[in-house]
């Protein structure tokens, strides 16, 4: 078996991550499959909704990436993996639901953090940063969760002040150091798009 070619792809919240990556899968078809750091959020069921609510999502320990490693370890050995199904709106995972993720040829780990832990960054092939400048991802992010995740405009506001845009100035940012290759979320994708697939040599 040839070991799986792993991209990960990390920037801060709505920068355009997720499209890039479902625009590399949609390229690649049954030659990929995903890891989404979304899916990895801690379970905060034990406690009140109220106290959920105040737990800081953007920072490194509402991630179980112990989790997230021992499943990129897994798919580079060839092995399937199930992951848990993360209930945003709750800030739960779903006990009820998970998904199962084949090994395949190209493995694609996308979300913020995804270059801040060093066993994923030594895992990965190739590291991708997608940048946008913080109206533009605000602008996005609002939209979104507002529209996807249940949320209203006050509580998204309020959680990129106080959390969301520190967080991504101390914890993400400094991550695009670490990163192959920069590609400006505010741009047609189809240049990085390209960049990528030469790379890969499947």
């Amino acid at each position: 078996m040839v070991r799986p070619y792993v991209i990960t792809i990390a920037g801060g919240t709505a920068s355009g991550k997720t499209t890039l990556a479902e625009k590399l899968l949609g390229q690649l078809g049954e030659r990929a499959s995903t890891l989404c750091l979304d899916s990895y959020y801690r379970d905060q069921a034990a406690i009140p909704v109220s106290e959920r609510i105040k737990v800081n999502y953007d920072h490194p320990e509402s991630i179980e990436f112990s989790l997230l490693i021992q499943h990129l370890i897994a798919l580079k050995a060839g092995q399937a993996v199930i992951v848990p199904v993360y209930n945003f709106s709750q800030h739960t995972r779903d006990l009820s639901a998970s998904i199962k993720v084949e090994s395949r040829p190209v493995i694609v780990v996308e979300g913020i953090l995804s270059l801040w832990e060093s066993q994923i960054r030594n895992l990965s092939d190739l590291k991708i940063f997608v940048d946008a400048p913080p109206n533009v991802r605000f602008a996005r992010r609002l939209e979104r969760d507002v529209r996807e995740r249940g949320r209203t405009a006050e509580s998204v506001t309020q959680q990129w002040a106080q959390t969301v845009e520190p967080m991504y100035q101390s914890i993400c940012a400094p991550t695009l150091s670490f990163a192959d290759l920069v590609s400006d979320g505010t741009k047609p994708i189809e240049e990085t798009l390209k960049k990528i697939l030469d790379k890969i040599q499947i």
